[in-house]
């Protein structure tokens, strides 16, 4: 590569050929170029860029590295995570995005998904975290395999949990905390105060994401997590039959009352396709949840099939996403991708509200 004399001002203009899809419009008019400096052959840029390993921030980069390479420079790439509100950095400081996954009914596959996108995530490259907040139901550790009772570290004078690992993740669940066959009872306050505590006294490290299995429905330990963790966006899950979408609808209501960001609806067990002859077979029901994100108007995030495999999984503590060469792997793979998209979209879009349009 031939170094050629460039200033910063010449860099941030040939910047101007990055488009960025989704906010149709370049990254320097989008204010995500927000730092420029160039020494000698090297050039080091900063960019306002939320959603670590997500598909469409990765090739947003590549393409600055290209400019660079085109101009004759070395380029050094740095993110500056854009938050949403400043008091975002007092709750969960070292976590940069938080995904809530919630349904307006159990039975959905609510906490599969939570499951596996979280270790899709955590495939992808990023540091994740997952949060079982679904406290009557407590059942992620087995989906993990993980049965390691958390240690227990003073930090400043301040005993904190530090949260096992399982599958490339970082896990804490009341299911970690109780014995196999104790009974959940918990009142509405008794769940809330028990939440509230986790929440101050995991020592959750520095995250790209921290996903949050909510407990299904509407109730107290939702309105909880809502008011207490910087949600950045939350991934509602349905399965077709309009019971289910009907439920689900209420859900999405009480997330915009709490100015919560839907990150899109994904449809669970929207298909099955028989081993044996191949046929496939709506049991559910068909396109409820691409109809209902049309109908709130909210993203619809894919298909995820009925596939016993899913089952043999959960119950084996071997997540499907981690299975080479499955199309029902496959699917959650994509549900990863997609979902990091969509938080990225929301971080950028914010930013480029904020700095208003950073010219």
């Amino acid at each position: 590569m031939t170094t050629t004399n460039i200033s910063d001002a010449d860099l941030r203009d040939r910047l101007r050929a990055v488009d960025d899809p989704a906010l149709d419009t370049d990254i320097v008019t989008a204010g995500l170029v927000t730092d420029i400096s160039v020494d000698g052959g090297t050039a080091t840029v900063e960019l306002a860029l939320g959603a670590p390993h997500a598909p469409d921030e990765a090739a947003i980069a590549e393409r600055v590295r290209e400019v660079a390479d085109d101009a004759g420079i070395d380029v050094e790439l740095s993110a500056n995570v854009p938050l949403f509100d400043a008091a975002e950095s007092s709750v969960l400081p070292g976590v940069k995005n938080v995904i809530a996954v919630a349904s307006g009914k159990g039975g959905v596959g609510k906490s599969t998904v939570a499951v596996n996108l979280a270790v899709g995530l955590a495939d992808r490259g990023a540091n994740v975290g997952l949060f079982d907040a679904d406290v009557y139901g407590p059942n992620v550790p087995q989906m993990l395999g993980a049965d390691t009772d958390p240690d227990v570290t003073t930090i400043d004078g301040e005993e904190r949990i530090e949260p096992p690992t399982a599958h490339g993740l970082k896990l804490m669940s009341v299911g970690l905390m109780i014995e196999d066959d104790d009974p959940v009872v918990w009142r509405g306050p008794v769940a809330q105060n028990t939440l509230t505590d986790l929440f101050a006294d995991v020592s959750w490290g520095r995250l790209d994401y921290l996903v949050v299995d909510l407990p299904p429905g509407t109730g107290d330990v939702q309105l909880t997590v809502l008011q207490h963790l910087p949600v950045t966006g939350t991934v509602v899950v349905t399965t077709p039959q309009s019971v289910a979408v009907d439920d689900t609808r209420r859900g999405v209501e009480m997330f915009g009352e709490y100015q919560t960001n839907v990150l899109g609806v994904v449809e669970n067990m929207s298909g099955f396709v028989c081993p044996s002859c191949g046929d496939a077979h709506e049991i559910f029901g068909e396109d409820g949840g691409r109809s209902l994100a049309d109908a709130v108007d909210v993203p619809y995030l894919g298909a995820l099939p009925l596939d016993p495999a899913i089952r043999v999984g959960a119950d084996a503590g071997e997540p499907i996403v981690r299975q080479d060469g499955a199309k029902t792997a496959e699917a959650f793979q994509d549900l990863a991708g997609t979902v990091a998209n969509k938080v990225g979209v929301l971080r950028r879009h914010y930013h480029q509200t904020a700095t208003d349009g950073g010219e």
